[in-house]
């Protein structure tokens, strides 16, 4: 990440200040920190105001603080244990101190109180910086392509050698390993490879199962490439598949392509939800489709913003969501198609290659 990235994200965190009523904004989330920082490491934290950019690491992470966190921060040592050196980043005069309300454990919180003087008020805060990561920067935007492309190559790799009498476990395994190989820093997340009925759970586990002919298999998978995640679902056979699950496939395609025509700048969040959703409750299937339709990807597998029944706001340029619908007969099947895409002014652009035609393979 350039000097000028970590300022700009900084100098846009800090016009957010104000409206939260806040002087300075105390930054404990290490997906957070990474952001504003560029920070890698397991122990870290920023303090950031109209004047202050300070940056806060123990002793372990001198020399990558060193390698990754550029000098627009006053970089510092402090102890694994942060809350006993708090006070050497926070000014002398009074200070509204904000926290990440949903970050910051309760028995930190209660520390911090014991800690601060009474001239430094905490406030809680909620989403500021996420608000920030849900819109896309080019160079985000081009690491999550070009994760997108690793885990659609890793599929197709998969695929060729056949499932069919490999256990989920083994497959979702060989899939982790072709992304690692290929260059990914891990996993977005561990793989889902789920058969027949296993994959009539949402969130299904992979299993000591072997996957046998004429199964309708879910595939669920995602790489992380510097930093950045993708995500991406593709449901295929082993066979010839029944007429029911050809049927439910075409209805989730459907609702998928049409899910994917709803997303576009200014678009409210719960419409493009209910353009998939509409069409799956019309084909009686409404109460086997119990998720929302999608999320948004970036540092985190999952943050803003929601694509769901409920979901508030709208959609802007730059924003990466997924858009997932699926149906879930217990005990039979289950399918779900996934792309994940960037919102632009016009529609959106998907991130993958793969077809979403019902694929048949060995």
């Amino acid at each position: 990440m350039s000097i000028t990235q970590t300022t700009d994200r900084a100098e846009r965190l800090v016009k957010l200040l104000p409206d939260a009523g806040v002087d300075l904004m105390l930054v404990t989330d290490l997906v957070n920190v990474r952001y504003l920082t560029a920070f890698t490491g397991s122990n870290g934290l920023a303090v950031v105001g109209p004047e202050t950019r300070k940056f806060a690491t123990d002793f372990r992470y001198l020399t990558q603080v060193e390698q990754q966190v550029d000098r627009s921060f006053d970089r510092r040592e402090l102890p694994r244990d942060w809350i006993s050196g708090i006070q050497e980043l926070l000014p002398d005069g009074p200070v509204r101190l904000g926290f990440e309300a949903s970050q910051l454990p309760v028995s930190i919180h209660s520390r911090l109180v014991e800690r601060l003087p009474d001239r430094i008020e905490l406030v809680a805060t909620s989403g500021l910086i996420e608000r920030l990561r849900a819109v896309k920067e080019a160079g985000e935007l081009q690491r999550m392509r070009a994760a997108s492309a690793l885990a659609d190559s890793a599929l197709e790799q998969l695929l060729s050698e056949g499932l069919v009498g490999r256990t989920e476990r083994e497959a979702a395994l060989a899939l982790e390993l072709t992304m690692r190989r290929s260059g990914a820093d891990r996993v977005s997340f561990e793989p889902v490879i789920a058969a027949g009925p296993n994959g009539a759970l949402p969130h299904a586990e992979p299993r000591d199962v072997e996957i046998g002919r004429n199964e309708i298999v879910v595939i669920d998978w995602g790489a992380q490439l510097e930093g950045y995640c993708s995500d991406c679902t593709r449901t295929v056979a082993t066979g010839e598949p029944s007429d029911e699950a050809k049927q439910v496939y075409e209805l989730v395609l459907e609702a998928q392509l049409a899910g994917m025509r709803a997303v576009r700048a200014g678009t409210r969040c719960r419409a493009v939800d209910a353009a998939a959703r509409d069409l799956i409750k019309a084909a009686g299937y409404g109460e086997n489709f119990g998720h929302g339709l999608g999320h948004g990807v970036g540092l985190a597998i999952h943050e803003d913003p929601r694509l769901t029944q409920n979901a508030e706001g709208t959609l802007e340029v730059a924003n990466t969501v997924t858009v997932e619908p699926g149906v879930y007969l217990p005990g039979s099947f289950g399918v779900r198609i996934e792309d994940l895409v960037a919102v632009t002014e016009q529609g959106c652009d998907s991130m993958t290659s793969l077809t979403k035609d019902l694929t048949v393979t060995d």
